[in-house]
């Protein structure tokens, strides 16, 4: 049987030790988390089973595999000692059996994005963010159709578009909109990725490294790689639909609490083929996966064991191919949802009304 393995790591500390340790997730502070994730061994978390394609019968198995680092330490240890558990998570993926390797989270950003990491280990790696894109773009597509906002001629947002992620969702996103705003930090970054797309641009295309700058936003797509949420209620026009990529989430859980007319959907959630069982609770409901993970997956279903998405730039070509080879094996776009709850039918036309009285009554 082929296999897969794929990296996680505590994101949310306490949430998430609790996961797999109850009682040090309970007894621990969020710092003594972050101090203590220097010195632990990578984890094996849990076996993977009951992934079948749905074109082939193929079935394959994997495991998930922890690397200790929060975030916040990630960022704050020198990188070769991030680089160095990385690699270690991942010759723990090789001991299990694992023909290929896809890395979550934190691991797939930090410092080359896997390069290091696919260097230094003897079974392929993959980061995922292909396929994240590829159902970015989807799901943003599919909630404008939900929200009945007209595609065509929507004004859209990409908040970190000059990352590896953003850059190829901004290229998606200016084929189909028209007007779309490039945000991220630095101006001549974004500048120079505006005048590389506007030549064959349909949307009209603007930078802007202000978050003001989203109140002219229907649709948002965020992606950064930051620490904290960056988006909040101000930020927002009523009826908007924010689709947050990024975990550490982009959007403070604030937008859901104080403003009931505004869509916030988390990107990247897809159905898995077969009676899959993960064995063990990412914040999911059972079948479901991040497109990361799917990604891994998908191509272990496909027999393509080689390094696939590495590095800071990524191609379109390889984000349609990826979603082909995952739409032959029966990956799908998920259900929305939104701080890791469903969104129903019945929420969806209550933000519909609450944002058409908002716009009444400004």
């Amino acid at each position: 049987m082929d296999t897969f393995a794929f990296i996680i790591h505590p994101i949310d500390p306490k949430r998430d030790v609790s996961r797999k340790y109850p009682l040090l997730g309970k007894l621990l502070t969020e710092q003594q988390i972050n101090f203590f994730s220097t010195f632990f061994p990578p984890v094996y978390v849990s076996e993977i089973e009951g992934i079948v394609s749905q074109a082939t019968g193929k079935e394959i198995k994997g495991w998930f595999v922890a690397c200790p680092y929060t975030p916040k330490r990630m960022l704050e240890l020198p990188e070769k000692t991030v680089y160095r558990k990385i690699i270690e998570t991942g010759h723990l993926a090789e001991r299990l059996g694992a023909k290929i390797l896809g890395l979550g989270a934190f691991t797939s950003v930090i410092g080359d994005a896997g390069l290091t990491v696919a260097r230094a280990l003897d079974i392929p790696v993959t980061t995922g963010d292909a396929y994240t894109i590829a159902i970015a773009v989807e799901s943003i597509k599919k909630a404008a159709e939900i929200m009945d906002i007209p595609l065509a001629s929507a004004c859209a947002a990409v908040v970190g578009a000059t990352g590896s992620i953003g850059k190829v969702c901004t290229e998606l996103l200016a084929d189909e909109v028209g007007e779309l705003y490039l945000i991220g930090r630095r101006t001549e970054a974004l500048e120079a990725l505006r005048e590389r797309l506007q030549p064959a641009s349909k949307a009209q295309l603007h930078t802007s490294t202000s978050m003001e700058t989203l109140r002219r936003a229907q649709l948002i797509l965020t992606v950064t790689s930051a620490l904290h949420d960056v988006i909040h209620p101000e930020n927002l026009m009523p009826g908007a639909v924010v689709c947050d990529v990024a975990r550490p989430r982009d959007v403070s859980a604030m937008v859901a609490a104080a403003r009931n007319d505004i869509l916030v959907i988390d990107g990247g959630m897809v159905d898995v083929p077969g009676p899959v069982d993960f064995h063990f609770n990412f914040g999911f409901p059972p079948g479901k996966s991040y497109a990361c993970m799917a990604e891994t997956m998908a191509l272990a279903l496909e027999g393509r064991f080689e390094d696939y998405t590495l590095g800071k730039e990524i191609s379109r070509a390889r984000v349609e191919e990826i979603t082909q080879i995952a739409a032959k094996h029966g990956f799908r776009l998920s259900g929305f949802r939104s701080f890791e709850r469903a969104v129903t039918p019945e929420q969806i036309e209550a933000v519909r009304r609450n944002a058409q009285k908002a716009r009444r009554q400004s």
